[in-house]
């Protein structure tokens, strides 16, 4: 993708739109995936939103670890929705265009919703890592002054770099054909739209992947070493499950996200094809947002009992 050949200024017609293919090799199935996708997204939006609403009614849920699961669960209904209802809108129209504005506007906010993912991540592990490493100090660290900039500064770090970056992709010509084999708006298949030279949009991002995906996954990763170091030197059983299901749950959506996102980001172009692009996107900006409630609540008995006694009332 590095070098695309710029024709002849006399065969450059700048376009003003682009056509999202998505699952358009799958004529048969339009109807179906639209179906399975809205079903999807209402299970989205109703389990995350859920969830937000127990961790800020249940007076057993107000700790800091509820505090980012519902910051969390509110940015998951966000990220999809960057994404699904345009993805919903042409399955359904099978009118598959979107501007080159929209489809900017788009990239922009799903790289930014991504981006605060990762961050937000990376700060819960940081909580469970104080709340078990540190825990008779936990109240005094992790106060609702602290919690409240960690999460502002998740929400906030990465809008210049993901605005900065979709600007510098749409700053360049776009010429020939104008489809995305892709079913939204990602940097990858629109790159390859561009003509002329990529090279330095490719390092940018790479070095945005690495500052928001790398950085924060190896912090993490150096929580959880130091976690389980803690852990397994307690001196009962049950205390090590206790401290173990405390961020199991955690963990668990780490893996997912940040393995499926790695390596969408972080492979050579030439590793980089069409249908395993979709499979992996589909991965982490779909499927991960529908089973990380389930995730979160069916392992920790506090969201459970919350959850009984909305459904009580």
């Amino acid at each position: 993708m590095g070098h695309q050949e710029k024709p002849p200024e006399g065969n450059l017609t700048e376009l003003m739109e682009f056509v999202l293919l998505g699952f358009a090799d799958l004529p048969h199935l339009q109807w179906f995936l639209f179906g399975l996708f809205l079903i999807i997204y209402i299970i989205i939006l109703m389990s995350n939103g859920t969830i937000f609403l127990i961790t800020k009614m249940d007076p057993a849920l107000q700790s800091p670890m509820y505090f980012f699961l519902a910051n969390f669960s509110f940015l998951e209904i966000c990220y999809v929705s960057a994404t699904l209802p345009k993805m919903l809108m042409n399955l359904g129209t099978q009118r598959r265009r979107i501007s080159l504005v929209a489809c900017a506007t788009q990239m922009c906010f799903a790289l930014m919703f991504g981006g605060t993912e990762c961050l937000l991540l990376a700060v819960m592990a940081y909580d469970r890592f104080v709340a078990i490493c540190n825990p008779l100090h936990y109240p005094l660290v992790m106060n609702h002054r602290v919690c409240l900039q960690l999460a502002t500064g998740s929400w906030t770090i990465g809008i210049p770099f993901h605005t900065g970056q979709t600007y510098q992709i749409f700053s360049l010509p776009f010429c020939g054909s104008n489809q995305i084999s892709h079913f939204f708006c990602d940097i990858f298949p629109v790159l390859k739209l561009a003509c002329g030279d990529t090279f330095v949009n490719e390092m940018l991002v790479y070095t945005v992947a690495v500052l928001f995906d790398m950085v924060p996954f190896l912090l993490i990763l150096g929580s959880y070493s130091k976690i389980i170091s803690i852990i397994l030197k307690l001196p009962s059983a049950t205390s090590r499950a206790k401290a173990f299901s405390t961020c199991s749950s955690h963990l668990m959506v780490v893996v997912l996200f940040f393995g499926s996102a790695i390596i969408t980001y972080l492979r050579p172009n030439s590793r980089h094809s069409e249908g395993t692009d979709k499979v992996l996107s589909l991965f982490y900006t779909v499927l991960i947002p529908m089973f990380n409630p389930i995730i979160y609540s069916l392992r920790n008995k506090h969201v459970i009992i919350a959850l009984r006694k909305l459904v009580c009332k």
